[in-house]
């Protein structure tokens, strides 16, 4: 005969306490899970004279699961194994997570280990970020907690699904098992600092030490790196004062403690500390790595203490410890700024005999620093020894050595590297277009250059106010007025401003064609931009006002100039003085005498 489970002549909590439910096993214990979420079932319980089993739950179709939630519930253990057994099956997750809330209710029931964590791992698998503050109240209201593998999972969780509050609030629960808050604030401030929240790190470290929690050695150390990349060096250098003198037991987190504290000394300028600390690291025979070395020829360098740079340099040759590029950019800049340019060459072969590829970056370094040392000769022929040598340029070193055969006048390999440069795949570098179109005004190729131009802007690249300002200079020494009117309206609808350049440039084009009142017109607006005025600008509008007799505004132009420390030349002064007397103007002022830049 069935009856209910509600039934007082057979409570759900006779049920043997020995059994292992496993939904996913037929059984004569048996119970359609997957009806219980889905479809209406009513639950019975059969007697059964057998002594080796309990008696099977059968379903029959004419009750839902709030019958089965209003049933007598078991004892506190046999919810623990009915509530883990639930979260066993996927299928039945959900019910074991009602289960858990409804027995959470009942006076007598303390959740085991092993339930929190099932409900920890289906809770982040779901996302029920409510769920989780419920399992951290119930934490502190039990007392239960879970292993610290689970803890650290929790918290890492909350933080990278950006529930600070959740986290916060476990954070200030754990805290109160000593089997768990290290390991869990550890997490909570390695998962922050991934995240570049530095503060929140730092935040973490000071509520572990206001309440007591044991700080460890991985403790300073994410704390370090907290205040490392917050610039905040000289606290990253307490807190390592602060360690040693704590007496905390070494662990394999020293080798990066010792990093950030040779890193934080040298951004302070104490290189030499940072070295006899290494040195005491390596004494005390905690592993090196290459990140010191790059980080103590990095600190040398940036004090220029060349003989020190050079001798970490060999030294970590000889154990094969620096494969840094970085590094290699500062050592070759550092020998630039101090004008070795030969020794740059010394780098790349180390380089390449380290099989390290020189970088772009690099090349392009060492070529410009000939260029403006020793002259664009120098650099081209750098420059061809290098790739003779197997070093290959990039986008920015192809634009640098095409501007240099640019300069010295070599147009034919300008454009060579040019073609090279985009077979190559650079073919969207506005540096090397604006050279180029440069180079075609220079040699009065316009129509290449607008051919150029409109090939530019057919693979997308946006013309600059560079490229715009040699285009204006050619058509306006040839007085194509008509083109640089169109160029100038091009560059307003490209909403790309204008310079003293372009303002120059067109001034300069209509004062030739003898458009006078146009070039006051662009003066003028020049002028309401907050343009100043230079000796060119100057130079030509002189002439303008002196060609149209503008005597005031001629005037104005001087206190103008003098206003702004703009030096009147020779020429400037004769031209400003002839303009006044041919103006009628008998008195010479004195401060035009005093501008006068004799040279």
């Amino acid at each position: 005969m069935a009856i209910s489970p509600s039934s007082s002549d057979f409570p759900l909590a006779s049920i043997n306490n020995n059994f292992t439910f496993n939904p996913a096993k037929t059984s004569p214990f048996y119970l359609s899970l997957s009806h219980l979420s889905s479809s209406p079932s009513r639950l019975f319980i059969l007697n059964s004279s057998s002594s080796s089993y309990p008696p099977p739950i059968l379903e029959d179709g004419s009750t839902n699961y709030q019958d089965f939630q209003d049933s007598s519930v078991p004892e506190s253990e046999n919810l623990n194994v009915l509530i883990c057994n639930f979260f066993k099956d996927s299928n039945t997750e959900e019910m074991g997570h009602g289960c858990y809330l409804r027995a959470r209710r009942t006076q007598d029931f303390v959740p085991e280990r092993s339930t929190l964590h099932h409900l920890i791992r289906y809770s982040m698998r779901s996302e029920n970020w409510n769920l989780i503050w419920s399992i951290s109240e119930d934490i502190r209201k039990f007392n239960v907690y879970p292993d610290a593998s689970y803890c650290c999972r929790v918290i890492s969780s909350c933080i990278r699904a950006r529930r600070f509050k959740l986290a916060n609030n476990l954070l200030h629960v754990f805290k109160f098992e000593k089997e768990v808050a290290g390991l869990t604030f550890n997490s909570a401030m390695k998962t922050y600092n991934k995240l570049h929240m530095y503060s929140s790190t730092v935040t973490v470290f000071e509520i572990m030490k206001s309440s007591g929690v044991e700080l460890d050695a991985e403790s300073y150390s994410h704390t370090m790196e907290a205040h490392l990349k917050m610039g905040k060096n000289e606290t990253a250098v307490l807190l390592f004062q602060e360690l040693q003198s704590s007496g905390v037991e070494s662990t394999s987190f020293c080798t990066q403690i010792y990093r950030i504290l040779c890193e934080s000394l040298g951004k302070l300028g104490r290189a030499v500390e940072a070295l006899e600390f290494f040195r005491e690291m390596t004494g005390k025979g905690f592993p090196e790595d290459p990140s010191f070395y790059s980080s103590l020829i990095s600190s040398f360098v940036s004090i220029k203490d060349v003989k020190s740079a050079e001798e970490l340099l060999e030294e970590a040759r000889d154990k094969k410890m620096l494969r840094d590029p970085s590094v290699f950019l500062k050592l070759v800049l550092m020998y630039i700024d101090l004008r070795s340019l030969e020794k740059t060459l010394d780098i790349v072969s180390y380089m390449k005999g380290m099989n390290i590829r020189v970088s772009d970056c690099i090349f392009c370094a060492i070529v410009n620093g000939f260029s403006k040392q020793k002259g664009a000769s120098s650099a081209s022929k750098v420059y061809e020894d290098l790739v003779s040598e197997g070093c290959v340029p990039g986008q920015v070193t192809y634009a640098s050595v095409l501007n240099v055969y640019s300069r010295t006048g070599l147009y034919k390999k300008a454009e060579e590297i040019f073609w090279e440069m985009e077979n190559n795949g650079f073919d969207r570098c506005v540096v090397a277009y604006s050279s180029m179109i440069a180079m075609y005004g220079k040699t009065n190729r316009i129509r290449d250059a607008m051919r150029l131009v409109a090939k530019m802007k057919e693979k997308g690249v946006e013309p600059n106010v560079w490229i715009y300002n040699s285009l204006l200079d050619m058509h306006g020494k040839v007085l194509n007025l008509r083109q640089v009117e169109k160029i100038w309206k091009e560059m307003k609808r490209r909403k790309v401003s204008p310079d003293k350049v372009s303002y120059t440039s067109v001034i300069s084009a209509y004062s030739k064609a003898r458009e006078f009142e146009t070039c006051i017109n662009y003066y003028h607006e020049y002028r309401l931009n907050g343009g100043g005025i230079d000796r060119v600008m100057a130079g030509i509008m002189v002439g303008v006002y002196s060609k149209v007799n503008r005597v005031d505004e001629l005037v104005k132009l001087l206190q103008d100039m003098k206003t702004e420390g703009t030096r009147l030349d020779s020429r400037l002064y004769r031209s400003s003085l002839n303009a006044l007397r041919d103006a009628g103007v008998q008195i010479q002022p004195t401060w035009l005498e005093e501008s006068l830049d004799r040279l």
